[in-house]
């Protein structure tokens, strides 16, 4: 039976804004980053290759400030319009992968094409372009993320945790989450349950579909 989501949403999350950066290609340019956001007074949560979070969203003259410091060390502020569709696939990736069973049967590039109202190519580009990666690599890291989750509440078999994520066979999910890990699903839980501590044990598996419920409760407009 279909879920209601949550209206709450914690105030804190709604404060962070994430911004893209091109050429970022070294940990190097990460301090570089860094750098620049502690010289202009801007707090961060996160600094990753491609992108940084901040604590508070920028002012336009902080924007244009961070701009011309990171011009200055060959990296530039990916636009706020590619940016936000950018933000809009991933938010459709994460109702693609943990609202699998609502989510009407067709291909990827069909869903996020539809939803989004781009054209699939478009799409691909863009995301390409901004952080590096292809949407499908995104879709399969984001769903291999989800099974260790689920994998180390240790609630569900590799079997369920298949079907919840919506691969099309264990062997799929074997073979996908190896690739990314370098360990099978069952390979994984051996070697990192033992590292969890006995609190988190109990109501895992609630505790994901509230996690799920709580990012659909976050959905974004698809408009622009």
């Amino acid at each position: 039976m279909p879920y209601v989501t949550s209206p709450v949403v914690p105030c804190r999350l709604s404060a962070l804004m994430k911004l893209y950066i091109k050429n970022m290609v070294s940990n190097s340019c990460k301090g570089i980053v860094l750098g620049h956001l502690n010289t202009l007074g801007l707090r961060s949560e996160q600094v990753e290759l491609g992108q940084a979070t901040l604590l508070e969203p920028l002012t336009s003259e902080q924007h244009h400030q961070l701009q011309l410091a990171l011009l200055s060390a060959g990296l530039e502020l990916v636009d706020a319009k590619k940016a936000r569709l950018v933000e809009k696939i991933k938010a459709a990736v994460v109702m693609l992968v943990l609202e699998a069973e609502l989510v009407p049967k067709m291909t990827h590039s069909e869903y996020l094409s539809g939803l989004l109202e781009h054209n699939y190519a478009t799409l691909a580009a863009l995301f390409a372009e901004v952080t590096g990666s292809t949407i499908e690599q995104y879709i399969i890291e984001y769903r291999i993320e989800c099974a260790q989750k689920l994998l180390l509440y240790n609630e569900l078999n590799v079997t369920q945790i298949s079907y919840k994520l919506n691969f099309s066979s264990v062997a799929h999910l074997s073979n996908q989450f190896k690739k990314v890990t370098g360990l099978t699903p069952s390979a994984f839980r051996k070697t990192r349950l033992p590292q969890r501590s006995k609190r988190s044990t109990g109501n895992s598996v609630i505790t994901f579909c509230n996690y799920v419920r709580f990012v659909g409760a976050r959905r974004v407009t698809f408009e622009e």
